[in-house]
Parts: structure tokens; C-alpha cells; sequence
């Protein structure tokens, strides 16, 4: 028995075979990835389901999400910027029992299963989270995933459309995003290239072309207090803090758990 098997096994049919256990076992053989024959992925402490198959969070995202998270409740910015005044600004309206006139506003961009914004819900009290999601199949999934996890919905909105469209007007103090950044011509695994959605991952010839809408729209939406952390390819780090630089914003590059450029953490200069 493989250790994905095994995992299947215990995970999904606590232990006990069955004819839809050999089933499952046999989409595994295929290449199907364990989580979604499993069904969910875990995050950060929650059960993220993956009903309509959006990407797989991956350990690098849960990472980064986990040191963004940290630094907005511990007020120990290291090099993000505006974090710390959020994160005081948020602790003060807290014991001023005024925490929730003025929530922390974040923003979960190209949001997919809604991983990062689940557990930002889970983790800070006086956040408010919006998802922004392209495909519509996901809404469902993300609802799931707030309501399955017992967080709080009436801290959350969910709205689908194209990167920023859905928002207006709205302003963020916090954008997290992982939206797809890998070339078109790159070889994937197996797993990836045949079950996981091509629009959640592929990003023209040189993987930049969502990247680039990114960083041209994201100055309006930002607070002018507020930070964007967003995920793009090790091998296109310098290239993607060139395309928020170029908008006027600090940008400077973060890396994974690995050692390996991973983050762009951008926010406005001078503040």
C-alpha cells in the first residue's frame, strides 16, 4: 500500500476498505491527485474542501499565508510595510470596544477554495474577508468552506467576476492573492496538467499576463495604509516586483519555507 493510499484509507474511510475505497484507489493509479479523491485539503488548522475542483492550495501558500496571518496578529512587521500599524490600529479598536466600527479590511484575490481567507477569518477576530473569485463553480465551495469550518459568515462576502471588477470602489487594507503565474510552455506534473483547471494556473507565454493586471490595478484599490502580499513563479520574482514598482508602489521580494523567492509584498511608499 502506497503512503497515498494509505492516507486515503484512513482519512476518508477511517480505516475500513470497501469496493468505493479499491474505487478510489484505482483514481489515484490515474493520477488524480490525493486531495481531490480525498475530497479536501487541510489548511492551516481547517478541512478546505475542493467540491468544485479549484487548485490545490499548496505548502508554500499555507506558509505565506501563515506568516502574514502571524504578523497581523503579533504587530511584528518585519519588512511588510503597513502591517503593524494595521495590526495596532485593530488591537487598539479591539479594547476600545470599538472593533467592530472599523474591521480590517482583506481581500482574498483569484481566491479558488478561499483557503487564504478561511483562515484569515479563523485567525483575526476584527477582519472583515472578501473573496474574489473568476470561476462561479467555486462560490459554492468557498460558502462551504467558511460554514463547514464554523467561521464566522456575517464577517464575509464572496463575489465573482474578474480580478477586481466585482469591488467598485472598494479599498483594502490587506490583498492577498495567488493567482495563476505559470507559463504556458512549462512542462507540469501528470496530477497538475490533467485535474487541475488550466485558468487557475496558466498565465501566458511568460506567466505574467494576470500579474501584470495586478499590479496595474491594484493602487486603487489598496488602502493607502494597507500592504498586497501575492504569490508569483520562483523564477519570475524580479520581473513581477518590477510590475508593482513600476506603479509607484515599494515592492520587495519574500521568500517560501524553502529559501525560494516566492512573495511579492508591495505597499505604497511613505507611510
Amino acid at each position: 500500500m502506497t503512503k497515498d493510499e494509505q492516507w486515503l484509507l484512513e482519512e476518508k474511510y477511517g480505516g475500513k476498505e470497501s469496493a468505493a475505497y479499491k474505487a478510489d484507489k484505482g483514481r489515484l493509479a490515474r493520477g488524480e491527485p490525493l486531495a481531490y479523491v480525498i475530497g479536501s485539503q487541510p489548511f492551516l488548522g481547517l478541512k478546505i474542501f475542493l467540491d468544485s475542483h479549484p487548485l490545490i492550495p499548496r505548502p508554500e501558500t499555507e506558509w505565506w499565508t501563515e506568516q502574514l496571518l502571524n504578523t497581523l496578529a503579533s504587530q511584528k512587521p518585519e519588512e511588510s510595510f503597513s502591517v503593524a500599524r494595521l495590526s495596532r490600529a485593530a488591537r487598539s479598536a479591539a479594547e476600545n470596544g470599538s472593533a467592530d466600527e472599523r474591521p480590517i479590511r482583506f481581500l482574498d484575490l483569484c481566491a479558488g477554495s478561499g483557503a487564504i481567507g478561511c483562515a484569515a477569518l479563523a485567525k483575526l477576530p476584527n477582519v472583515h474577508v472578501s473573496f474574489g473569485e473568476i470561476d462561479p463553480a467555486h462560490e459554492a465551495t468557498i460558502w462551504k468552506n467558511i460554514r463547514e469550518n464554523n467561521l464566522d459568515d456575517a464577517r464575509a462576502d464572496v463575489r465573482i467576476g474578474d480580478l477586481f471588477e466585482p469591488f467598485g470602489t472598494m479599498t483594502f487594507d490587506v490583498i492577498a492573492a495567488n493567482p495563476p503565474y505559470v507559463p504556458a510552455g512549462r512542462t507540469l506534473p501528470r496530477s497538475v496538467a490533467d485535474y487541475e483547471p488550466p485558468r487557475a494556473f496558466l498565465a501566458g507565454e511568460d506567466g505574467l499576463n494576470v500579474l501584470r493586471r495586478i499590479a496595474r490595478e491594484l493602487p486603487n484599490y489598496l488602502a493607502k495604509s494597507g500592504v498586497a502580499w501575492v504569490e508569483c513563479d520562483r523564477e519570475n520574482t524580479e520581473a513581477t516586483r518590477a510590475l508593482f514598482s513600476e506603479q509607484g508602489l515599494n515592492a520587495l521580494i519574500r521568500t517560501d519555507q524553502y529559501g525560494k523567492p516566492r512573495i511579492i509584498v508591495a505597499a505604497f511608499p511613505n507611510i
